[in-house]
């Protein structure tokens, strides 16, 4: 009898995994097949991640020349298999089907739809030790209790205020960079480190109200962590793995361990000070007391998460973001000299930037904008069906992940014309035509919260290096733009600098 109950059970087993690991797969790749939406095959339990890693493996083995065309080389999935079977195509990440899109339209019908219908994905697990159950990892209703009590740390005035901490940053930074120079007419500088160190420097002093060696702790734990959550993201998760004592978990037990204590402490001694700032963890830790304005609080280990993502998220962004737009400068000079007349006509003589002030870098803003465009942080973004949805003409079914190809919208030459792969700052006189076809920070309520401190902490930095420096890219900086969890160069971002007032 137990033989044939184990026999029973483990038929009914069997039956059930080729259900959800054959059946359902292939009713689902007919079902958008018969909607005309094509895509490379589906392999059992892996879906397709084989042939994504092997597409990502080879594009990063070489380097390309110094343009922006970039799409074949940092998406290399989304660019192989769009040429193959259309913009619009069904894959596979393990047993999910993900539907790429790059049609403005069907993207504004995703991005900003409903938290009922669509939302973000779950993350794997062992990736979300790296960003916490901070925002980006919040989903429905948790999700919107958590942004109602951040977002007062980011609105733009509480971010001016911030302006005078942000110039002393830079200054110091600028410095050690005419240090570096004494009597030569020019010197190399590798930025991407430079710009990591200094938006590591900006994010602890004005955003957590620490210093930088207290946040400069927790970022190396965060940059040993980088290495692990990009394998984990890169394979399918097995159930309860994370549990097991391997090496590389214990690793991961360890830097998470490290990381909240770390926290930890800052936020403790953020809560016996006396100064009524509103940094993010003073409201964060406000909010976890009940306040009537902000409704229910947080947890003192919700707070610990929210910290976490934003000193990663943080730093990564904006410091990728400056370095691209300084090396977009660095080749294009006619940019730089615009720049630099505007700067002159902005901070007078030995003026500063200042806050009543950051409206009027109009150049320095249509340069970011144009770098976001070019060389966005993200590539993608990853949203989850929780209903069955119509998104332009198709039928989609609940549990349908979708792949927004940010990077092709964004170099898409039917939207942005020839020069779709050109650095022309000047295109963004004006807004862009259509909600879907430029969205650097997202669409929707799930935008980024952090975009205003991006926006003025890259246009302070530009402004200071532009009016102090002269720079041209370095023959020894190597063109290879790669995905890590932001994009990045990758074998660092060299450039020669020279004072302006030797010329």
């Amino acid at each position: 009898m137990i033989f044939l109950v184990l026999a029973i059970l483990l038929i009914f087993v069997s039956l059930k995994s080729l259900y959800s690991i054959i059946w359902v797969p292939w009713r689902i790749q007919q079902f958008f097949r018969k909607q005309g939406v094509n895509g490379p095959s589906y392999r059992p339990f892996y879906g397709n991640i084989a042939e994504i890693m092997q597409m990502t493996k080879e594009a990063q083995s070489k380097s390309i020349p110094f343009t922006h065309d970039i799409v074949h080389r940092v998406c290399p999935d989304y660019y192989q298999w769009s040429a193959k079977f259309g913009k619009t195509f069904l894959c596979w990440f393990g047993l999910k089907p993900r539907l790429a899109l790059a049609d403005p339209e069907m993207i504004k019908d995703v991005l900003p739809n409903s938290i009922d219908m669509i939302d973000r994905l779950d993350y794997n697990p062992l990736a979300r030790l790296l960003f916490g159950q901070g925002l980006p990892g919040l989903t429905g209703h948790k999700w919107t209790a958590h942004r109602r009590i951040a977002t007062p740390a980011f609105n733009i005035e509480e971010v001016k205020a911030w302006v005078p901490e942000m110039v002393a940053s830079v200054s110091k930074m600028l410095k050690i960079w005419e240090d570096k120079r004494g009597e030569k007419d020019e010197v190399e500088i590798e930025v991407y480190k430079e710009f990591h160190n200094l938006s590591a420097e900006i994010l602890s002093k004005t955003v957590f109200g620490s210093s930088f060696e207290e946040g400069k702790r927790i970022f190396e734990l965060q940059e040993q962590q980088v290495t692990l959550t990009m394998k984990a993201l890169q394979s399918v998760y097995i159930p309860g793995f994370r549990f097991l004592p391997t090496k590389m978990n214990k690793l991961r037990w360890r830097l998470e361990k490290e990381t909240r204590d770390a926290i930890r402490v800052i936020i403790e001694r953020n809560s016996k000070t006396t100064d009524s700032s509103n940094n993010l963890i003073s409201l964060l830790m406000s909010g976890s007391s009940n306040t009537k304005e902000l409704g229910p609080g947080l947890e003192i280990e919700e707070v610990i998460d929210e910290c976490k993502t934003f000193y990663f998220a943080g730093k990564e962004t904006t410091a990728n973001a400056v370095t691209w737009a300084v090396l977009l400068l660095a080749q294009h000079q006619e940019w730089q000299s615009k720049a630099r007349g505007e700067v002159f006509q902005v901070c007078k003589g030995n003026e500063l930037p200042t806050e009543d002030k950051m409206h009027e870098f109009k150049i320095i803003s249509m340069i970011l904008k144009e770098t976001l465009r070019l060389y966005n942080p993200v590539n993608r973004l990853l949203r989850r069906s929780l209903k069955d949805v119509k998104i332009g003409s198709l039928n989609v079914p609940a549990g349908t992940e979708f792949y927004v190809a940010l990077a092709d919208v964004h170099h898409e030459t039917e939207i942005w014309g020839p020069d779709a792969n050109e650095f022309n700052p000047s295109r963004f006189a004006e807004p862009p035509r259509h909600l879907g076809s430029y969205f650097p920070f997202g669409l929707g309520s799930k935008n980024c919260i952090g975009r205003n401190l991006a926006l003025v902490e890259a246009k302070i930095i530009l402004a200071m290096i532009i009016k102090q420096f002269s720079f041209v890219v370095s023959p020894s900086y190597v063109h290879a733009p790669t995905m890590r969890l932001a994009l990045q160069p990758q074998y660092g971002a060299h450039i020669l600098v020279r004072r302006i007032s030797d010329y």
